[in-house]
């Protein structure tokens, strides 16, 4: 017997059940998405480029993930410097949707949505909100050098559009990215929606 044999088992917790989250919070904790594989530019000019790699599918909506690179031109330290700064997407609030990277996507029935940091209150008139909902999710990342940035970012759209193709669109004023877009198919995403595989099964 070793000094540690005869402590007491701690009491048992009572299992508490999970609140339900709503759609447009993020994907379901219980699935492995169908993905398709985009790789297409939203944008691409001598110093910027911005792409969608892929879309992750899930069955109530799509994680979009959006790749940028910034590569230096005349500037000196210390302008490669702020751009570098202004190259990190990272808005102080979900109001501050009006400087650094704006995102937004039209859906083809004439909604839209601007990317934010977070969505409507988690638990306050969750049935109200019809979307489409589209935020921030963590995850994404990036690196620099002397010469060039490169970041990703990942977002949450919601629900999923699939009545005809979505327009994915992005600025960037302070970078010098006029705005640009980029189609998402409906029937793209239709045909990953088959292949989404549910974690658990009973």
């Amino acid at each position: 017997m070793t000094f540690f044999d005869d402590l007491p088992e701690p009491p048992q917790r009572p299992r508490l059940p999970q609140p339900l989250r709503p759609g447009w919070s993020g994907p379901p904790s219980d699935e492995l998405p169908g993905v398709v594989h985009i790789g297409e530019f939203v944008h691409n000019s001598r110093q910027m480029v911005m792409a969608l790699k892929l879309v992750e599918v899930y069955s109530t909506g799509c994680v979009l993930d959006l790749v940028w690179s910034v590569r230096r031109g005349d500037e000196s330290d210390s302008e490669w410097r702020d751009v570098m700064d202004r190259s990190f997407n990272h808005p102080r609030s979900s109001l501050d949707i009006g400087t650094g990277l704006q995102v937004g996507v039209a859906f083809p029935d004439g909604r839209k949505a601007v990317a934010a940091v977070h969505g409507p209150p988690m638990y306050e008139g969750t049935d109200d909100v019809t979307g489409p909902v589209l935020t921030t999710l963590g995850g994404g990342g990036g690196s620099s050098n002397d010469e060039v940035v490169q970041s990703t970012a990942h977002y949450w759209l919601w629900p999923l559009p699939l009545d005809g193709d979505t327009q994915l669109v992005a600025r960037w004023d302070e970078l010098g990215m006029p705005e640009s877009s980029l189609t998402l198919s409906g029937e793209q995403l239709g045909d990953a929606l088959g292949k989404i595989r549910k974690y658990w099964t009973e």
